[in-house]
């Protein structure tokens, strides 16, 4: 898998949740722009 296939695996399940961005980065202790970086698979490398 991919990033972005990751990243859109893993908003399929925050939504499926019903959670946002924000709760989700809080439930696993990181900021809400990293959970967005997640699911975009936006990467710093």
């Amino acid at each position: 898998m991919d990033q972005i296939k990751i990243g859109a695996f893993l908003k399929v399940l925050r939504k499926e949740k019903n959670l946002t961005q924000e709760q989700l980065a809080e439930q696993l202790g990181v900021s809400g722009r990293t959970v967005s970086r997640w699911e975009t698979g936006v990467s710093q490398t």
